[in-house]
């Protein structure tokens, strides 16, 4: 057990030190294209660190472990929500631009709405559903690009005195960065789940917890230093641009490579616990973050009381359930 545990501070340092460079590269590059930095968090930053996500979903798809690559997708947003960004806004509330934060928050519950809709109605996934959210990836990323050309930051006007690093250095900064949180979130993962078992814990409970949260890990270590770097806008499009990725591309590579359906491990009074709890408590943790966001323009430190809270309590629920 002494290797996993090594492997998986190795990871950690990785994460660490790769969240590091991926926000240099990414905000060097917001300013130097002026371009929002919420929106760069929402694309660029995004992909980079759902990437972990994919590609231990896509592997658990084509081993065919429907549990995993399910969990880690749903289980991954609640994290992301409700630990990751809730910590950022419980530590320090911010500002956020309605007007940018409103396509993203929008596309999320469209694909969302549409994910669970086929959850309810039909309780599993085709391929031709894994295509229809790869789909919609590719119409988000293309608007989104479009958007930004339309929105110019201001406010990176402003740092215009700031000496910007070359162009090159900063690509450089953001594919390294990704390779080293990609390397690292595989290593916590791989070996964080080998201790979890190692410790009993139900393979039914890893891919919404242990996994989930192993692969979160990148958008906690660029939530972190988005955070110490003063770059909130980043930090919050980044989370909300990850959480749309988790149901479009994460869960769209999978089903695609796999069909699946939706797990039925866990119940409650007889009925599947993922529809009475795990995608009600996606929709919710969303709506507590951004609904009075959109309305008021601003984070609010209850909003990551609350929703530290709701994570606990899942979490709890999983465990002793």
């Amino acid at each position: 057990m002494l290797v996993p545990i090594l492997l998986f501070v190795v990871g950690l340092a990785l994460l660490i030190k790769g969240g590091d460079w991926f926000v240099d590269g990414a905000t060097g590059l917001a300013h130097r294209f002026h371009l929002p930095e919420l929106l760069i968090g929402a694309t660029v930053v995004s992909i980079g660190t759902t990437l972990p996500e994919v590609m231990v979903s896509s592997q658990a798809a084509l081993l065919g472990n429907s549990g995993i690559s399910y969990g880690n997708a749903i289980g991954s947003v609640i994290c992301n929500t409700s630990l990751i960004a809730a910590l950022t806004v419980a530590i320090r509330p911010g500002k956020a631009d309605p007007k940018t934060l409103r396509f993203p928050v929008a596309a999320f519950f469209l694909a969302a709405a549409i994910y669970a809709g086929f959850a309810y109605t039909t309780g599993r996934f085709t391929r031709w559903n894994g295509i229809l959210f790869l789909c919609l990836f590719v119409v988000y990323m293309i608007v989104t690009v479009l958007q930004m050309k339309k929105n110019p930051d201001a406010a990176s006007e402003e740092e215009e005195s700031v000496k910007e690093t070359s162009l090159w250095k900063e690509l450089l900064l953001l594919v390294v960065g990704a390779a080293a949180i990609a390397v690292g979130a595989n290593l916590l993962v791989e070996n964080g789940t080998k201790i979890a078992q190692w410790l009993g814990v139900p393979d039914s409970v890893i891919g919404l917890t242990m996994v989930a949260l192993g692969t979160s890990l990148p958008e906690l270590v660029t939530a972190i230093t988005s955070l110490i770097k003063g770059h909130s806008a980043l930090s919050l499009g980044n989370i909300i641009g990850a959480n749309l990725f988790n149901i479009v591309l994460v869960s769209g590579m999978a089903i695609t490579i796999n069909p699946f359906a939706v797990p039925a491990e866990k119940t409650i009074a007889g009925m599947n616990a993922s529809f009475l709890v795990d995608l009600p408590v996606m929709f919710l943790v969303m709506a507590i973050l951004c609904l009075p966001t959109l309305k008021k323009g601003a984070l609010k430190r209850w909003q990551g009381i609350l929703l530290l809270g709701i994570y606990f309590a899942f979490t709890v629920f999983q465990f002793v359930s």
